[in-house]
């Protein structure tokens, strides 16, 4: 039954994946790393692009951040944004579904994501 609710709910918010988005120029360090491809490195890396060129003016612009590529750029492509709020809940709830192997992973995701 647990099992069974867990998974309905992760269907549930994967289903408003769409409306996930991470400003990049607002995000915490913690916020990037909840991107696909984006460890504590990378975010880092971005935080001090931001603070060092005023903000990104273009999605795009995140290509010129060290550590950065073609290929990651596309994989947080639907995830990111310059203008607008950071909201995460999504964005973490389908990076841990993702990449989780076990039930308790993705349970306690949401579970922290739902505080959120």
């Amino acid at each position: 039954m647990n099992k069974m609710l867990l998974i309905l709910g992760t269907l549930l918010i994967l289903s408003f994946n769409a409306f996930a988005a991470i400003n990049l120029n607002t995000a915490t360090q913690a916020e990037l790393e909840s991107l696909e491809g984006v460890g504590p490195v990378k975010a880092q890396a971005i935080v001090d692009y931001r603070k060092k060129n005023g903000g990104f003016k273009s999605v795009d612009e995140l290509e010129k951040v060290d550590g950065i590529g073609a290929a990651t750029l596309e994989n947080v492509r639907k995830n990111v944004s310059v203008s607008g709020k950071t909201t995460v809940t999504t964005a973490i709830a389908t990076k841990t579904v993702a990449k989780s192997d076990t039930k308790t992973k993705a349970e306690t995701k949401v579970k922290v994501d739902a505080k959120n």
